[in-house]
């Protein structure tokens, strides 16, 4: 059963090294459920490592990972969370369909036999009718425009039932008018009651559907209402005076 006072992300204390490279120190973040959180930082920051830590896919120097109370590694194999990648780590010539991309959220919770039933046929469905590509279910992934193949990603993590969703750069590479349909997919996940943390390095567009914002450097350097987090004072610390003031 849910319990809405479980945090959906809990990090205490959390350190995460590569052999010499520090990626992540001493992070402290909680995350309430139901709500969009931007997460904000120069490339090189600790955005990628703090995902793969979620995802329990990284092995933390110290510190703990929870997700709605769970250790990340049995949050993700549970379905708790799921995760839609930045294009460029995707191999978009893979000969597999955007329904057959949208299924792959339905193996977790496949029988024994790996055969799809009726509930999760129709799980797929709903996901596909949600972010508006039940008209492209049989074409191949790679076919589609830069904002359709995210939209097919969410669909994929609708259809698994997870919870939270970490979306890496969604707005990367994509039109105004695929920007402003998934934001408001977003919104509505969020209605429905979905926890979405979300890099992007769009600045102006964070105060119009983000609750929150997380400025990151391999610590924590502010966390809370996008006004209060992204100021001058507070982005010149994470991307520098040049940056901020358009000289860099």
């Amino acid at each position: 059963m849910r319990n809405p006072a479980v945090p959906a992300i809990e990090i205490d204390s959390l350190t995460v090294r590569y052999a010499d490279v520090l990626a992540l120190e001493s992070i402290d973040l909680r995350l309430e459920q139901g709500n969009i959180c931007a997460l904000v930082g120069v490339n090189g920051s600790g955005k990628s490592t703090l995902f793969k830590a979620l995802m329990g896919l990284v092995t933390a120097g110290t510190g703990t990972v929870r997700i709605f109370g769970t250790a990340s590694k049995a949050a993700r194999k549970g379905n708790l969370l799921t995760y839609v990648p930045q294009s460029e780590d995707v191999d978009w010539t893979f000969p597999v369909s955007v329904h057959d991309v949208v299924m792959m959220g339905r193996y977790g919770r496949l029988g024994s036999t790996r055969r799809p039933r009726t509930e999760d046929r129709d799980a797929v469905e709903y996901a596909l009718e949600q972010v508006g590509l039940t008209s492209l279910a049989g074409r191949q992934i790679g076919a589609l425009s830069g904002g359709q193949r995210k939209r097919a990603f969410v669909a994929r993590g609708i259809a698994q039932e997870a919870r939270l969703m970490l979306l890496d750069e969604p707005f990367a590479g994509v039109d105004k008018g695929s920007e402003a349909t998934m934001t408001s997919l977003l919104q509505r996940l969020r209605a429905e009651g979905k926890t979405i943390l979300i890099s992007t390095h769009d600045l102006a567009g964070i105060p119009r559907f983000c609750d929150e914002a997380v400025l990151l450097h391999q610590r924590v350097l502010a966390h809370g209402y996008p006004a209060d987090v992204l100021t001058t004072e507070n982005l010149a610390r994470a991307f520098g005076e040049g940056a901020v003031h358009g000289t860099a």
